[in-house]
């Protein structure tokens, strides 16, 4: 594995676990009762994961751009194969650090609302307190949060469904458009520009059907209308459907590409 390549990967990695991690914002949200200051620090930690997808396309736009130049021939769908497997690693390792996360979050939550200074919060984390709080929080999922999807997933059927649709197409949507330029050489710039053809749909459902659903549960648990219990359980299950979702992009890949060199030559 060439540098270039290890660097891609370590920016998928990074791009998909805060992606994930951002479902244990919503548990810490519940459990300090402090929604909006939950988004709002966690906002700042998102700021890492657009800084990765800011360099990622253009990385892989390079190697794309040097093997149509010098002829390579080196197997660029393997490549593209081997982003996808990186996303659905980065997202296991997500689930898996949810509940540390969320522990974590909380305890910064609470601090912020006491101390109102994020030059503070920063200073605790890196005190010997904080230190010594980041290594005894860790947890493992609970196996009890596990077991209790066998009674329900907090979630219908149809939401799970629509969630692994739309993962499998946001995962897919950049890589698609850059390896149709591959595909298609003199349109690789229109290409490029296309991967909103994919990610639209995504897009769509997730707005309109996945984050209206999750916002009504976490405001119903607030409000003492939905257990806690059940909510951990609806979000495992999304978590788990986020995985799923990253390892349907693989079939989703090739014909995702296709549609875009389809695309780029209508227009």
């Amino acid at each position: 594995m060439d540098s270039q390549l290890l660097i891609i990967c370590g920016l998928t990695f990074v791009i998909h676990v805060i992606a994930t991690l951002a479902y244990a914002v919503r548990i810490a949200g519940v459990r300090t009762r402090r929604i909006a200051l939950s988004f709002s620090l966690f906002g700042i930690i998102a700021l890492v994961s657009r800084t990765a997808n800011s360099f990622q396309g253009p990385f892989i736009a390079k190697r794309v751009e040097l093997d149509i130049s010098h002829h390579a021939g080196r197997g660029l769908l393997g490549d593209f194969r081997l982003f996808l497997l990186t996303a659905t690693v980065a997202s296991i390792a997500g689930t898996f650090l949810i509940p540390t996360f969320q522990r974590y979050f909380s305890r910064a939550v609470n601090h912020f609302q006491a101390n109102r200074s994020l030059s503070r919060l920063l200073l605790h984390i890196f005190s010997r307190g904080g230190i010594n709080y980041v290594r005894m929080g860790v947890r493992l999922p609970s196996r009890n949060n596990v077991i209790q999807l066998a009674t329900g997933a907090g979630v219908s059927w149809k939401v799970i469904a629509l969630n692994v649709l739309a993962m499998a197409i946001w995962t897919v949507g950049v890589f698609a458009s850059l390896y149709a330029g591959y595909l298609k050489p003199e349109l690789r710039v229109t290409c490029a520009n296309l991967s909103s053809v994919i990610n639209g749909f995504a897009t769509v459902v997730l707005a309109i059907v996945i984050d209206p659903q999750v916002s009504v549960m976490t405001d119903d648990v607030i409000e003492g209308r939905l257990s806690e219990n059940r909510f951990r359980r609806a979000i495992t299950t999304l978590a788990g459907a986020r995985v799923l979702g990253t390892l349907c992009a693989q079939a989703v890949l090739v014909p995702a590409a296709v549609v875009i060199v389809r695309v780029a030559e209508l227009i």
